[in-house]
Order: structure tokens, then C-alpha cells, then sequence
């Protein structure tokens, strides 16, 4: 078991969590969370749209962590500033596209398409079925869980309203969706479910 109070290196706080113990993970983020929202938000300008980032680093982390994908070098913080980057960079790219890309720029109405407007009847089915799996699936999640999902994915709501809503703390509503889409991995592996 290990003693938090004692002052745990970023290293040994990692190797704690890899060895199962998420709260060490919670307290990694208590550590730094502030310097990488404060980067964020300072890359952003916008509070909410900061905090959005900042829980998508956080779960990306996370995912990398889980996967046994990160080295441990002794610059976790550095590795997660350059995640954390990477966020804001993509987000501004996303929005640069979705500006541009209109049928204005484009030339002619992109709408025009009868595959475009209205997608096949094959399609259309293959989408829902998709949507009824993914539904089932959140259904067995643990109800903390559920909540956490449905609010994010089908409500829209940041971390932050998720967090106010449900009356825990951002790090709570990062958790309860990290175990979340663990757990929906986990579920679609065994139940060999494609979803594409």
C-alpha cells in the first residue's frame, strides 16, 4: 500500500497506478493540474472551451497510461504539456476546417448530393444499429457511469456542468467517464461488436 502523505515522486505516483491504485493518478493530476489548465486556458482564452481540453488531455493520459504505452523517463509533466498541446493544436485545426470548408469556399452546395443530404436506407440502418449497440452497452455500465456518458455524449455537456450537475468534483466526473470507456472497451472486445 502506498502512503501519499509522504511526498511521492511523479515516478513512483505512476508506477502506482500502473500497479492498480488510481488514486495515485488522482493525485498526479492535484499535482499539475493546475499548470496544465492554466496553459490551456492561456493557449484558449475561453474558460469552458479550456476546460473541455484540459478533461480531454486528462483522458488521453489516461488511455496512454492504461495501454502501457507511455516510458517513464522523468518528464511526465512535460509529456503531458506536449499532450495537452497537441489538444489545442488539433481543436484549432477542427475549427480552421469547419470555417473554411463551406459551399461558399467550396464552390458549389456540398448539401447537393443525394447521398450526402439523406444517406443510404443502408446506411441509415447501419447507423442505427450502431447507436441501439452503444446504448445497450452504456446500459450495463455501473449507474455513476451511465449518468456520466449520457450527460457528455448525448446532453453536450462539459466536464465542468457535468461535475456541477451531478454534485461531484471534475476529477469525480473524469474518473467515472475513464472507467466508463474502459469498461464499454472491455464490453465491445468480448461481445466482439464492430462498430463502424
Amino acid at each position: 500500500m502506498f502512503d501519499f502523505s509522504n511526498g511521492l515522486s511523479d515516478s513512483e505516483l505512476l508506477q502506482a497506478y500502473l500497479l492498480g491504485n488510481t488514486e495515485a493518478f488522482t493525485y498526479l493530476v492535484d499535482r499539475h493540474g493546475r499548470r496544465i489548465y492554466d496553459y490551456i486556458r492561456m493557449m484558449v482564452k475561453d474558460p469552458e472551451l479550456a476546460d473541455d481540453i484540459y478533461q480531454e488531455t486528462l483522458i488521453k493520459v489516461s488511455r496512454v497510461l492504461d495501454e502501457g504505452r507511455y516510458k517513464d523517463n522523468g518528464k511526465f509533466v512535460s509529456w503531458v504539456m506536449r499532450i495537452a498541446h497537441n489538444q489545442v493544436i488539433d481543436h484549432f485545426r477542427s475549427e480552421k476546417h469547419n470555417k473554411t470548408v463551406n459551399e461558399a469556399t467550396a464552390g458549389y452546395d456540398v448539401f447537393a448530393s443525394q447521398r450526402l443530404a439523406e444517406g443510404s436506407i443502408e446506411d441509415q440502418l447501419v447507423g442505427e444499429q450502431i447507436e441501439a449497440d452503444l446504448r445497450r452497452l452504456v446500459a450495463e455500465l455501473p449507474e455513476e457511469q451511465q449518468e456520466v456518458v449520457r450527460l457528455r455524449y448525448y446532453g453536450g455537456m462539459s466536464f465542468k456542468e457535468i461535475a456541477e450537475h451531478t454534485e461531484v468534483s471534475i476529477n469525480t466526473a473524469l474518473g467515472r467517464m475513464r472507467y466508463a470507456l474502459i469498461n464499454l472497451r472491455k464490453m465491445i472486445k468480448e461481445k466482439n461488436i464492430i462498430l463502424e
